[in-house]
């Protein structure tokens, strides 16, 4: 267990830098409104967790190795690819109905949520 907490922390660790820096880095090049960094991210946090998944369910991969890049790094470089997984794995189930309701209930109470928390320090 302590291994896992470790190695998941480390995981978090090198996740968080690299967002932060990524999202900098592209948003320089990209100075919109919208955060090309931060939607650059989710994208490829989504894409790596895809990969992740598929290549463990086809080739297997260590308990460690996964919790390290699942749970640690892609958690703190982005939410987002979980969130894309879970909705993936309810597409290929044909639940149709979760896979909305997942979508549309995340993304609004989401913005809910983080509307509510702004108007708290404002």
């Amino acid at each position: 267990m302590l291994n896992t907490l470790l190695v998941v922390g480390f995981g978090g660790f090198i996740g968080a830098i690299l967002r932060m820096l990524s999202i900098n880095l592209v948003n320089k090049f990209f100075p919109y409104s919208i955060s090309f960094g931060t939607l650059f991210v989710n994208v490829l946090g989504s894409f790596i967790i895809g990969l992740l998944f598929s290549y463990a369910q086809n080739k297997g991969l260590s308990p460690l190795l996964k919790s390290f890049i699942s749970t640690g790094f892609l958690g703190a470089f982005t939410t987002f690819s979980t969130f894309s997984y879970q909705n993936l794995l309810l597409l290929q189930s044909g639940n149709y109905l979760h896979f909305a309701l997942n979508i549309i209930l995340n993304v609004f109470l989401c913005l809910f949520a983080a509307w509510l928390g702004f108007l708290i320090f404002k």
